[in-house]
This record gives C-alpha cells, structure tokens and sequence, in this order.
C-alpha cells in the first residue's frame, strides 16, 4: 500500500498534467469557437492547479527560495541531461514529428537551469536577479532576461515573436 507521501506524489502529478491538458483544451476550444466550453476548461484547469498547489503543500515541498532554486536547477538538469536526450534519438530514429519539440526542449532545460543559478547566487547573496524584463518564445520556450534576441537561438523564430512576462 503506497504512503500519503506516494500518493502525495501522484496526486500532484495527476492534477499537474489535468491542469495543462485542459489549458490547452481550453485555447483549442476558444479557436473553434467554443467560449464557453474554453471558459469551462479554463475553470477547470484552475481548479486542478489548486488542488495540486495543495497537494505540494501538505507534501511540505515547497521551501525557501534558494531551496525551491535547487530544485529547479535539478529539474532542468535531470532533462536537459538525462530525460530528453533518448526521447529525441527515440523520435528521430522513428522519424516521429515530436523530435522538434524535444530537441527544443533539450536546449530550452539547458537555458531554463543556467537561469535558476543566476538566480540562485543572487538570492544566496540576499540579492533578486537585476533584470526585470523576461521574455519567454513560445514556440521553443526559451527565456531571455533584458530583451529578446533578433531571433531566437533555439528555434530562430523573430524577437517580434517572444511573449513579455509579467
């Protein structure tokens, strides 16, 4: 029988996922032109982040800054490194269109935990990193801090392209 710790775990990931399948089930619908279904798969996804938030919570899994920064940067590492790799030979050897998007991801990890160490011996420093604007590609979603790059380094898609982060 798993420990609440296991289920914890799972549970977080479950909802984790329900909440970005129906997040993107929301903008197909809204494409479609399906408002209110989009709205309802939007509400949803909301409440699935909820419930995961809850779950990380009474997991004790949130920490400190610095600490959550740790974690972040072995996230990044373990799949920029070790999970991403033999899934893009596996799609390339397969001839599978999802070799773009983890070849994408691959160098999009990389970038992801260089930033989160910025960001970590800021913070180790009693410091936030200095640059405000942050600005993310959402086709590869590679992150640059100041401001976009002509194109992007990953995908090449023009800075005119990058989304700004609130």
């Amino acid at each position: 029988m798993p420990t609440t710790h296991e289920n914890l775990k799972n549970a977080f990931a479950g909802e984790s996922q329900a909440f970005m399948k129906y997040t993107t089930f929301a903008e197909k619908a809204e494409k479609e032109g399906f408002r209110n279904a989009a709205k309802l798969f939007r509400t949803t996804a909301q409440a699935e982040r909820i419930h995961a938030q809850g779950h990380m919570a009474a997991d004790d899994a949130i920490g400190s800054t610095a600490d959550n920064l740790v974690t972040a940067i072995g996230g990044e590492t373990y799949e920029h490194n070790e999970m991403y790799p033999p899934m893009y030979e596996q799609a390339v050897a397969e001839g599978h269109k999802a070799k773009r998007m983890f070849g994408y991801a691959v160098e999009a990890e990389k970038v992801h935990a260089a930033l989160y160490q910025k960001a970590l011996e800021a913070v180790k420093a009693g410091n936030d990193i200095t640059e405000s604007d942050i600005w993310l590609c959402p086709v590869c979603g590679h992150i640059e801090l100041g401001a976009p790059p002509e194109h992007c380094p990953i995908c090449n898609v023009k800075a005119s392209v990058y989304v700004q982060i609130a």
